[in-house]
């Protein structure tokens, strides 16, 4: 590939409250104690960030959400007007005493009856893969007061997503993969299917459609109560991967998961839909393999009689937009999206004009813009239009003039905003946030009127606001991190700024440096490169950045400069020719993005200590950590890569089969693009890092990379934590561990501070 000369573009400053330039004091004008951090001080909460809720807006419009009760035992569920900010109690901690018991239901979490008359509470909560799916459903009826758990006999802690049908008179919800209908006045139990088992899975998911697909709750209620669809995994024909618990006691035990590798079978899926009250499964008609293609979404569509489902082949390059009859089973595609790589499944969906038309993102024209698609597909129609992507939808409300609301940054890709457009395509854009720095989220309220939004930028925590629309007046403060704002105020923090820099082919990649709060110029500093680089996730952008950033902060006042980039490939609103270059070079074009990065970086900062480099990343990013230190010895001294895939082929089938295609298609791809094929390169420092328990990038990645680094005779180090998860976070003392590992080794193989 050619390396374009890549001189660094004049450094702009970094939008935040910081005006990213910190005033240096002198350490001597401040109390040590407070003004340097440590990994005690990381720990023990002083920085932890507040938010808000959760919060949850009421069809009215009101804003529910959960407030410790005045006796200090369980939380109040509250209801606040936006406009008036009146507070009123729904649902009182006591009322959720059961019988027999003299503490308050702990909630996870909670829903109302479409009346609002009855209140559905999910508490004692079990973790299924990475979240708490399962557990106990109670049902409170606001009127008479009656607490009642759901679930009969069954045994506690194994219901999944109930949820009450549209009139409040019923929870559907699993048990044990099969769908039940419970009666919520004589509390009469109705099996709607018997053949879940371990390996097939009715209204929820396997590992890798949870995983990939972000899909846990497996089945809907139709609009008129009368019918549930569902999706059906059948993972029987997957491969087994085993994980070994060996401190379970005296013999290990084993934990069996169907995991479809690259190239192997993948689940097969079908979407039913069945009588509520019971009864047969019709079953959708969906030509091709219903194990080579996903399902990635199903919704009732605006009707009581049809399904939208979206439907991907297996290299995921094309998605049918499915209209499925529920009588009959009968489908017909009435839109498709295609790419030329791959193409993004559609959290955007939304049906307007009675259900006449719907919205589609699609970049079919390059860019991630809003289509509005007529039911039957004839009519497909451009509703924004230019040279920026649209982030997600926040709202659309075709009665207020037809506006759509959504996030997007045209001029930065680092930060996010919200605006406002016409359905009907005519104006220009409005941008609606008045902030000019930072990323914000909306959360906004059935009418359109009002939004819980929260903000920060680097450096900056969270403010959640309650704010009027579309002025964006701000009605109330819901949180403003002020104890948290106060502290950092207290920190010897140096320069942090964003810029931009030139790599290979006149690619122009996004940035973030701290510099340490004594930084010179005129000295040589060591440099720690962040790096993620995957299609999953970036890692500049201008909000706070939480632990990651306070370590970085840590290390800065330590002597480092701390940097991050983002290469191509990751997923910045930058068009989708920068997020699809690297379609089928995963691993490929991303490091040597970052090499090229970093050598003109070099040249335009030579207060970088080009003797002490090192690089860290977690999952992709110790991938590519790995990567860099393997294939550019003469850039990067050290890394320290964690939870890892060292060899793609030994990744999930839906992830790697999106971005890298079929190994039967594209093995030079595959074999490239894995650190482990370039392992020999080794000549620095690394420091390999895995939890035994990882589901998701299985242990056998690490022992595969070890196996090779000592056929070749490669030194290296070493930290296993047992039986940990890819976050590896589980455990007492198990995160301070990790980080004071990571700190120590920089340090003996980075040394820290000016030369």
């Amino acid at each position: 590939m050619h390396v374009a000369s890549a001189d660094v573009r004049t450094l702009r400053p970094a939008l935040s409250l910081l005006t990213l330039v910190l005033p240096s004091l002198p350490c001597a004008a401040q109390d040590a104690a407070t003004s340097r951090l440590t990994l005690d001080r990381l720990f023990n909460g002083e920085f932890d960030a507040a938010g808000y809720g959760p919060s949850w807006w009421l069809e009215d419009s009101g804003l529910a959400t959960l407030e410790p009760a005045a006796d200090g035992r369980g939380r109040d569920l509250v209801r606040f007007d936006p406009a008036t900010g009146e507070r009123t109690i729904l649902v009182t901690a006591q009322q959720l005493v059961p019988e027999g018991q003299d503490q308050p239901l702990p909630i996870a979490g909670y829903s109302f009856s479409a009346d609002g008359s009855k209140v559905l509470i999910f508490t004692n909560t079990r973790r299924v893969w990475r979240y708490h799916t399962r557990g106990d459903y109670w049902v409170l009826d606001r009127q008479s007061g009656a607490l009642t758990q759901l679930g009969g006999d069954f045994e506690p802690t194994w219901l999944q997503f109930a949820k009450f049908d549209p009139a409040g008179a019923r929870v559907a919800y699993l048990y044990r993969n099969d769908l039940y209908v419970e009666d919520l006045a004589d509390h009469a139990i109705t099996r709607l299917t018997d053949d879940g088992s371990e390996t097939l899975s009715n209204g929820t998911f396997d590992w890798v459609y949870e995983e990939e697909w972000s899909l846990r709750d497996g089945f809907r209620w139709s609009p008129d109560g009368q019918r549930i669809a569902f999706w059906q995994i059948d993972a029987a024909a997957v491969g087994t991967f085993t994980l070994i618990d060996n401190l379970a006691g005296l013999y290990s035990e084993t934990i069996p998961i169907r995991y479809p590798k690259v190239g192997t079978t993948n689940p097969s899926c079908r979407i039913g839909v069945v009588p509520a009250q019971g009864g047969e499964v019709r079953w959708m008609q969906l030509p091709g393999d219903p194990s080579d293609d996903y399902v990635a979404r199903m919704e009732w569509a605006a009707s009581a009689d049809e399904l939208v489902l979206q439907r991907f082949n297996r290299l995921q390059n094309t998605n049918d937009v499915t209209l499925a009859a529920a009588d009959t089973g009968a489908t017909r595609v009435v839109f498709t999206d295609r790419g030329e790589a791959w193409v993004e499944e559609c959290d955007d969906l939304r049906w307007f004009d009675d259900g006449a038309r719907f919205t589609f993102l699609s970049e079919r024209d390059g860019w991630r813009h809003l289509y509005v698609v007529s039911r039957d597909g004839t009519d497909v129609r451009l509703v924004t239009e230019g040279d920026y992507d649209i982030v997600s939808i926040a709202h659309l409300d075709d009665s207020m003039d037809g506006w759509v609301t959504f996030i997007a940054s045209p001029d930065d890709p680092t930060q996010r905003f919200l605006y406002r457009a016409r359905l009907d395509g005519s104006g220009a854009p409005e941008r609606l946030t008045p902030h000019d720095r930072g990323s914000h989220a909306y959360q906004i309220a059935p009418n359109g009127r009002y939004a819980v939004h929260t903000f920060s930028s680097f450096g900056v925590p969270p403010t959640v606001e309650l704010v009027e629309l579309p002025s964006h007046r701000v009605l109330r403060t819901l949180a403003d991190n002020a104890a948290l704002n106060d502290r950092l105020a207290t920190l010897d923090r140096g320069r942090e700024e964003f810029f931009r820099v030139e790599a290979s082919e006149g690619v122009e990649m996004d940035g973030w440096v701290i510099h340490p709060p004594d930084f010179d110029p005129s000295r040589r500093y060591p440099l720690l490169v962040h790096v993620y680089g995957e299609p999953a996730a970036q890692t500049v952008l201008d909000r706070w950045g939480g632990f990651n950033y306070l370590w970085h902060t840590m290390l800065a006042q330590q002597g480092y400069v701390v940097l991050s980039m983002d290469n191509r490939g990751t997923p910045a609103p930058r068009g989708a020719a920068w997020r699809k270059s690297v379609y089928g070079k995963i691993g490929i074009f991303a490091p040597v993005d970052q090499a090229d990065g970093l050598r003109a970086l070099q040249r335009q900062w030579p207060w970088i200590d080009k003797t002490r480099v090192g690089v860290w990343g977690w999952s992709g990013g110790g991938s590519m950590s790995l990567n860099a230190i393997f294939r550019y010895p003469d850039l990067y001294q050290t890394a320290m890569a964690i939870a890892f895939v060292a060899n793609q082929r030994f990744y999930d089938t839906i992830y790697q089969e999106r971005y890298m295609g079929l190994p039967s298609t594209n093995p030079e791809g595959f074999r490239d693009g894995s650190p482990i094929t370039h392992a020999a390169g080794l000549q620095g420092d690394l420091l390999v890092v895995y939890g035994t328990g990882d589901d998701n990038c299985h242990y056998q990645n690490c022992e595969a990379l070890v196996n090779e680094l000592i056929r070749l005779d490669k030194q290296f180090d070493m930290q296993i934590y047992p039986n940990r998860t890819h976050s590896i976070s589980e455990g007492e003392g198990t995160r301070r561990h990790l980080y004071s590992t990571l700190t120590r080794y920089l340090a003996e193989h980075v040394a820290p501070g000016a030369r």
